[in-house]
């Protein structure tokens, strides 16, 4: 429920939402503390709730603003987003369309190439005998349609480990998406309003950029302002504004790319909550700029609080 009587110049009643059903919900429940600990030294009131298919208590608590810390299925799907739309909750994030078609990698690639966007080929399969699988050769990478933190990615070099890994991805996740091996280094950029934040190269110390690197291990370089030539960081920044606005998006999110050897940045996918932690790389972009962690929630429930005509 929502009472938007008094003015943004008096504290807010902020519902930080974190946890639920996802395979990312420990990341969230870290994000969410730290979110709530910056809402709290804004001095504004607090309360946060874990939240899920099944338990929507959270929103029974009189807010005026909802701040989603939330990641994948659920949370971050267009399923959350649907209800808070129709409770009439300003919140903070991409609307219910937007999120339901970011979170499908499919669904926002075939968006971006309708654009003339660059993205690397892919296939769609249901099963490792898809004869989809026969129009793309390796090296490949299989992933799921709607995961985050490279939750069941795999590379493969050869036919045979692609229909070991597609067959565990159908299993698993019901469907595969088949990509193209881009060659290069990997780049994101966040996006805060409409505006590109600074270009961070990701560099894990061993092999790729895997949930442990993300989330575990602390030798993982992230090189904001990249030893990358200008004209390239510029072109991958403008890029994923359009990318972002392509799909609907508002508010922030976190773009990935990998700029290929061969054929240029190449958008990998899009993040529409993109991470809270002290790994999280919207929040280090946005302290490069001089946004300390405080002041970039703060923004993000002013934006929220404006999109809700409060």
């Amino acid at each position: 429920m929502s009472d938007r009587s008094h003015s943004p110049g008096r504290p807010w009643r902020v519902a930080v939402l974190r946890g639920g059903p996802s395979a990312e919900r420990e990341v969230s429940l870290a994000g969410g503390r730290a979110v709530a600990a910056a809402v709290r030294s804004l001095g504004h009131l607090v309360t946060e709730g874990d939240i899920g298919t099944d338990d929507l208590s959270a929103l029974d608590v009189p807010a005026d603003i909802i701040f989603p810390v939330l990641h994948g299925r659920f949370g971050e799907d267009g399923h959350l987003q649907k209800i808070l739309e129709e409770r009439g909750l300003a919140f903070v994030g991409s609307g219910s369309e937007a999120s339901r078609i970011s979170i499908d990698k499919d669904a926002s690639k075939r968006k971006w190439r309708a654009a003339g966007l660059p993205t690397a080929p892919w296939v769609i399969a249901g099963s490792d005998s898809d004869p989809a699988l026969g129009h793309l050769d390796p090296p490949l990478v299989v992933k799921p349609l709607a995961e985050g933190s490279s939750i069941g990615v795999t590379l493969c070099d050869t036919a045979a480990e692609l229909k070991v890994a597609v067959r565990q991805a159908v299993s698993s996740f019901g469907r595969a998406m088949v990509e193209k091996r881009l060659d290069g280094p990997e780049l994101t950029v966040g996006i805060l309003g409409h505006d590109p934040l600074p270009v961070i190269q990701v560099r894990p110390a061993a092999g790729w950029y895997d949930y442990s690197a993300k989330y575990e291990r602390n030798d993982t370089d992230y090189l904001v302002d990249p030893a990358i030539d200008g004209t390239t960081c510029q072109a991958v920044q403008q890029l994923a504004v359009k990318a972002f606005e392509v799909l609907g998006c508002r508010h922030l999110s976190r773009v990935d790319f990998i700029v290929d050897r061969q054929t240029g940045p190449q958008l990998l996918e899009i993040n529409t909550l993109p991470g809270f932690t002290d790994h999280s790389l919207l929040p280090k972009a946005a302290a490069h700029t001089g946004i300390p962690f405080p002041r970039l929630v703060e923004m993000l429930l002013e934006m929220a609080w404006a999109s809700s005509g409060g």
